[in-house]
């Protein structure tokens, strides 16, 4: 087990700062996840603690040692990444020993930890394949078994799942997750741009916008209360709608007169915020009933539900995730309600409002 500190981490490549003072703690045996856009830093950060970056400022601590000039082989760490970096001319079993073959560890024991590996991954029966024989699922697994033949401390995942179909995507995500509940005392840090992933696997999300982390939290934490706008519109599919009101003593207008009594902010001073619910808590309702009405401008339907974006005026669109049996229509006339309890405010500065 392994507990990874980082302190006021910042990486620069020349006069770019991509990250910009990194504080996180993540606890022995934990899986975290990091998310974030395009170019955010995942990835970066990722590879500081891989060892594969110099840190530009700041420490890492592994295990309770700093680690900043700790060599990648010396941090008792395991990386699996995007590709599977497979030897092609070896076999399975070949290729998840050939790491502790170097390190000079004895046949008897190789064997022992190749075989321990696979029966976790479900890849006894594939020891003697080339790595050409198998599918893109089990090559992922066969890295991932080739990491853990090595016993590391920290297990490091680099969007491993990336390069698949989307059935082998949910298939090896089911993997990883038995993983996880096999190798318990293993810390497990993972980064994805893929929510499902994100919100399926981790015991902390770890979310990042533009080199700083915007927040820390358990799946549920950061779904129910983001810190902000940006958290609030990147955790959930479809993001959460934002509808620009004012709020006063207790009831929250919006620009068409209409408004919503939400009393557990009546303590609030009156001010202009963001009004936040998630397409998931909108429900059809009669216009009597109906908060928001408007016109269905797109409808996409997935199966048992369908997500009907809604036109409500004002330049304002909300998404709606409905029933998939409602009888909604693209061009019909729609009324939305919702429970005020799932609702969420935001100040002007886009931050979360403690009701």
């Amino acid at each position: 087990m392994a507990e990874v500190r980082l302190r006021n981490v910042r990486k620069s490549f020349g006069s770019v700062q991509v990250l910009k003072g990194i504080d996180l703690d993540i606890a022995n045996g934990e899986f975290v996840v990091f998310v974030g856009p395009s170019g955010c830093g995942k990835s970066t950060l990722l590879r500081l603690i891989a060892g594969l970056e110099e840190i530009s400022e700041g420490t890492l601590e592994i295990d309770g040692k700093i680690a900043n000039n700790i060599p990648p082989a010396g941090r008792g760490i395991s990386m699996v990444f995007q590709s599977y970096a497979l030897y092609p001319h070896m076999t399975v079993g070949q290729n998840m020993a050939f790491g502790l073959k170097l390190a000079g560890v004895p046949k008897v024991e190789r064997e022992l930890r190749v075989r321990r590996a696979a029966s976790m991954l479900q890849l006894d029966a594939y020891l003697d394949r080339l790595p050409r024989q198998l599918s893109g699922g089990q090559r992922q697994r066969v890295a991932i078994g080739r990491a853990i033949t090595r016993d590391p401390k920290v297990f490091l995942f680099d969007e491993p799942l990336s390069n698949l179909d989307a059935a082998l995507r949910v298939a090896t995500r089911v993997e990883i997750a038995n993983l996880k509940d096999a190798l318990p005392g293993t810390t497990m840090i993972y980064v994805t741009h893929d929510q499902t992933e994100a919100l399926t696997l981790a015991d902390r999300i770890v979310v990042l916008n533009a080199g700083r982390i915007e927040q820390v939290g358990t799946p549920m934490e950061l779904y129910h209360k983001p810190a902000n706008t940006f958290v609030a519109q990147f955790i959930g599919s479809p993001a959460m709608n934002m509808i620009p009101s004012r709020l006063a003593a207790g009831h929250v207008y919006f620009a068409d007169g209409r408004s919503v009594a939400m009393l557990d902010y009546a303590s609030t001073e009156e001010a202009t915020v963001q009004f936040g619910v998630r397409p998931e808590h909108l429900r059809q309702v009669g216009e009597d009933a109906a908060t928001f009405f408007g016109t269905v401008t797109n409808l996409e339907r997935l199966g048992e539900h369908a997500i009907a974006h809604v036109d409500i005026g004002g330049n304002t669109m909300m998404a709606a995730k409905l029933a998939n049996e409602s009888q909604v229509a693209k061009g019909s006339h729609i009324g939305l309600g919702f429970d005020p309890d799932r609702a969420v405010l935001f100040d002007g500065n886009g931050v979360r409002i403690a009701a």
